[in-house]
């Protein structure tokens, strides 16, 4: 009982904060959208709720092993902006999908240093950026049909994540918790969710948005890594989601601002 019932309140708490984020995804548009499904909505409970059971050091290598794996997450936002522009939902997230799974095995097959972890994700964006461009310019519908199933299922999305985590986490060790506090739950959902409803174009548009924002994950899970045994882990967390939040907060204040210039012009 004394396990059980805190990961069940774990589990409550992160749905209930990723459900709320995911409504408004749908009204902001793409980009907007974008920027709220690159914070570590669902990421950042998993790593505070690691911290109530582990110390210092398992967080410190735990972030070592995220940070090799977010390129992984990159991959799957191309990948799905992609085949989303022609192929329905099973071949655009299937696709997605295996194209993550692949780079997760080929991830955990090496010991990664830090300064590894950082030359892939700098091949891994360099490819990934003018891309992710490319599809990143669709509007979304204003109105999107709601499905009395989709509150249920995002929740059940989160709960899963966040279960398995600290689950494996207590079980496994720090790379197999990285790999589940990384997997890309909100991106799965919101494509699950989104492309049925808006189209594969329009949700692919916030997909591939979201790519300059997980530059922001990049630099968390660095202070994260770097921090965390001499600064201690809450600290280390407070620093690491103080840093996404202010990334995310510069591409929408540099966005505004070439509106705003271009206004002018």
């Amino acid at each position: 009982m004394s396990f059980w019932l805190p990961l069940a309140i774990k589990m409550l708490t992160s749905a209930a904060i990723v459900v709320g984020a995911s409504f408004i995804v749908e009204r902001s548009g793409p980009f907007m959208g974008a920027m709220i499904a690159t914070l570590p909505i669902s990421a950042g409970p998993a790593y505070a709720f690691l911290a109530l059971d582990h110390g210092p050091d398992f967080i410190a290598a735990s972030a070592l092993t995220g940070l090799a794996v977010s390129a992984a997450t990159v991959l799957f936002m191309v990948v799905y902006a992609a085949v989303a522009q022609r192929r329905g939902l099973p071949a655009s997230l299937g696709a997605a999908f295996a194209m993550w799974a692949i780079a997760i095995w080929l991830i955990l097959q090496a010991q990664w240093t830090f300064g590894g972890a950082l030359l892939l994700n700098a091949a891994v964006y360099a490819g990934a950026l003018p891309l992710a461009r490319r599809f990143a310019s669709s509007a979304m519908p204003a109105s999107p049909k709601k499905r009395a199933w989709d509150v249920p299922f995002r929740a059940a999305l989160v709960m899963t994540v966040v279960g398995v985590t600290v689950l494996a986490g207590r079980a496994l060790g720090p790379s197999i918790a990285a790999v589940a506090a990384l997997a890309p739950v909100v991106l799965i959902s919101l494509s699950l969710i989104l492309q049925p409803r808006i189209g594969g174009v329009a949700a692919a548009s916030v997909i591939a948005n979201g790519v300059p924002g997980m530059v922001g994950f990049v630099l968390a899970l660095s202070l994260l890594h770097l921090c965390s045994v001499p600064l201690g882990t809450w600290l280390s967390l407070l620093l690491a989601l103080a840093t996404s939040v202010g990334w995310n907060a510069s591409l929408i204040a540099a966005r505004r601002w070439r509106s705003i210039s271009r206004a002018g012009a």
